[in-house]
């Protein structure tokens, strides 16, 4: 799986994009408001992790996740 955090622009908020290993969408949440996206994917307990990798991830770069 893989993670990508979006800039938003003006008042469009910064987003976040969980991908599979064939790059097809699989979430797409607000950077504060995680918990409903993540509770689909069955990934609520791994939330602390993913939002941590998201904090310090720069906008636009991609990285895997190992989960």
């Amino acid at each position: 799986m893989y993670i990508v955090k979006v800039k938003g622009i003006a008042k469009i908020p910064d987003y976040v994009q969980l991908r599979d290993d064939k790059f097809t969408l699989l979430a797409y949440f607000r950077v504060d408001r995680p918990d409903k996206s993540l509770e689909k994917l069955g990934l609520a307990d791994k939330q602390d992790y993913i939002m941590e990798m998201v904090k310090d991830l720069p906008f636009g770069e991609i990285k895997k996740l190992e989960i």
